[in-house]
């Protein structure tokens, strides 16, 4: 089986801190976005069964209906027999009645990028909404049916307190989401805080952040299970878990990217050669320590870790042969527990220094 996530790149505001492949929504555009999209995925797909789909941007919540009934279209090129999972990304402003009647029965996961409450925060990241707003789009959205919700939070601003921050994310909690994706805020090349030289947070007091919210989330019994997500009971999500099990998917769309058949590729950031056919920028063939190097980097991003029995079986070797894992497990950067190899939980924030040591 195999997975696909879709790119919308079109917003109608672009928030500060975004590096993804984004442009303004323009009607014209999105209608020949809509045409070649489906042209690439008619020639590259192979007709496997999916086992879940990720719509994400961009916003794809603003396209109007009769653009998203189009978007919805092309989910009938999948082999959807083994379909678990369908996400769609939305705008908090975006969500209204109108448009989860339309997604209701075709969508069963919803991620809303609330990222915060606190007016700074979001006066810092161009966004406009309030929590009054948020209760009740949320309240909308389980009177009309979905029942597995994720919200993003974001923290590590500059003058922002760890009170500041527990305050957000007390007020994020009282919506009652099924899973939280928190993301330490990163100055990323060709944004607007980085063209503004916007500060984050010291390493210091964002890694203080960051331990507050694991404690604050596991008293609310969320399931950390991956270094930036948390859900409750059965709410884990089945597509990212595919990206950090190295297991194969499918990325259409203007800088998406893709693993299949040992290949990981990513599409153009050109809109402009991306409309005329000219999806794939880049192209990586994969060797088999290539594969293994991604089993350890991704599966060590999951708080349980991976396998070793089913990674030795699956690549015929010894894990400890082809890696260095002796010296970390003696100074506790690694750990075992019942046949699972991870990185140990109060190191987690500083898991690129463990993994720069292994590969």
């Amino acid at each position: 089986m195999k997975s696909v996530y879709i790119h919308i790149p079109f917003c109608k505001t672009i928030c500060s801190y975004c590096d993804f492949c984004k442009v303004y929504y323009d009607d014209k555009n999105v209608a020949n976005y809509l045409k070649v999209l489906k042209d690439e995925i008619e020639d590259f797909y192979n007709g496997e069964a999916i086992e879940s789909i990720y719509i994400g941007g961009g916003t794809p919540s603003c396209l109007p209906i009769p653009y998203l009934k189009k978007v919805f279209a092309l989910l009938n090129c999948f082999n959807g027999e083994a379909l678990k999972e369908v996400t769609f990304e939305c705008n908090l402003n975006d969500i209204n009645e109108a448009l989860l009647l339309f997604l209701k029965g075709k969508v069963n996961r919803l991620s809303i990028g609330i990222q915060s409450f606190n007016s700074e925060k979001l006066k810092i990241m161009g966004r406009n909404h309030t929590f009054k707003e948020a209760l009740e789009k949320m309240s909308l959205c389980r009177r009309l049916g979905f029942s597995n919700i994720n919200v993003d939070f974001m923290y590590g601003f500059k003058e922002e307190t760890i009170q500041d921050m527990k305050k957000d994310l007390k007020r994020l909690l009282k919506l009652k989401p099924n899973h939280i994706s928190t993301y330490s805020l990163m100055i990323e090349n060709h944004t607007l805080l980085k063209i503004n030289n916007y500060q984050r947070a010291s390493d210091e007091r964002d890694a203080s952040f960051y331990k507050e919210i694991c404690k604050v989330l596991k008293k609310e019994k969320f399931h950390h299970y991956e270094v930036s997500n948390f859900a409750l009971k059965g709410c884990a999500s089945i597509h990212n878990l595919r990206y950090w099990q190295n297991k194969e998917y499918y990325g259409f769309g203007v800088s998406a990217s893709g693993y299949i058949d040992h290949v990981r590729y990513t599409n153009t950031l050109s809109l402009t050669k991306y409309m005329k056919g000219e999806f794939i920028k880049e192209r990586e063939i994969l060797t088999q320590k290539d594969i293994m190097d991604y089993h350890l980097m991704l599966g060590f991003r999951l708080v349980e870790g991976f396998s070793i029995e089913a990674f030795e079986k699956l690549y015929q070797v010894k894990l400890e042969e082809r890696y260095p894992i002796k010296p970390l497990l003696k100074n506790k950067d690694l750990m075992i527990k019942k046949g699972k190899i991870f990185i140990n939980p109060d190191k987690l924030y500083v898991m690129n220094e463990i993994l720069i040591k292994m590969i």
